[in-house]
């Protein structure tokens, strides 16, 4: 079997990839099922994917889990979301460790139940030291949430006098969110054949590689994530400047 690493031709896997995961809910209705199941099956494709970007060399894997605007949905799936979520919390944490895969959660844990909190917490700690991957779970969250937590934080110093207004640039910024330390993605990869970013990582994305492919999360595979590296590899990243003759 050719690994994802050998598929690429020696080519450098992107240092960052983040996916918004959609299409659970309609796997699970084109096959007559209640949408659980698609999230089940969706925790599945979480699984596949954790192991192939580890395998191919991939430092930062984040994945879009539960967005500000689901909380919105109906309480019966947000509480089947919510239990899947302690389960793999649960389940999962000793052989993310025992890979060498460090968990970090980002988003508002304030809307979440104590016990997930602690959940998340006690995950995060155990795996601190992990260095093979930094598998980053976005829940609860949201781009521009994000980033008016980070303003008003930065407000919060200029009116004390701790800051000032006119010292802040970029990098002020983002050393206040959520991903602070992390470095921005280099390719995001949307499922389920949308296109659009849907509220994920507004400032992180700046100059970020986008794919969008057709495939239902559920049914993502490591043959897909190794296709969407080699369309990254495959382009010129110019971060604005012109390329060749003007």
């Amino acid at each position: 079997m050719v690994s994802i690493a050998e598929e690429s031709g020696g080519a450098a896997p992107p240092d960052h990839v983040a996916i918004i995961m959609d299409g659970n809910g309609r796997w699970a209705k084109a096959r007559g099922l209640p949408r659980a199941m698609g999230h089940r099956n969706g925790a599945e494709a979480v699984r596949r994917t954790v192991e192939a970007a580890a395998e191919s060399g991939v430092s930062y894997l984040t994945l879009f889990g539960f967005s500000a605007e689901n909380w919105n949905r109906p309480k019966q799936e947000i509480g089947d979301l919510m239990g899947l979520l302690r389960i793999y919390l649960k389940s999962e944490i000793a052989e993310l460790h025992r890979k060498g895969v460090r968990l970090m959660v980002v988003g508002d844990r304030a809307r979440f139940e104590p016990d997930l909190v602690a959940l998340i917490e006690g995950a995060e700690a155990r795996t601190v030291e992990n260095k093979r991957l930094t598998l980053i779970l976005a829940l609860s969250y949201g781009g521009r949430q994000e980033i008016a937590a980070a303003a008003r934080s930065l407000a919060r110093d200029a009116a004390s006098g701790a800051l000032d207004p006119d010292s802040i640039d970029e990098d002020m910024l983002s050393a206040r969110l959520y991903t602070a330390g992390i470095p921005d993605p280099d390719l995001l990869i949307r499922t389920s054949g949308e296109l659009r970013i849907s509220n994920f990582l507004l400032w992180q994305l700046a100059y970020t590689e986008l794919v969008f492919l057709d495939t239902l999360w559920p049914d993502f595979s490591a043959a897909d994530f190794g296709a969407a590296i080699r369309e990254f590899n495959n382009r010129e990243r110019r971060y604005g400047a012109a390329v060749g003759p003007a």
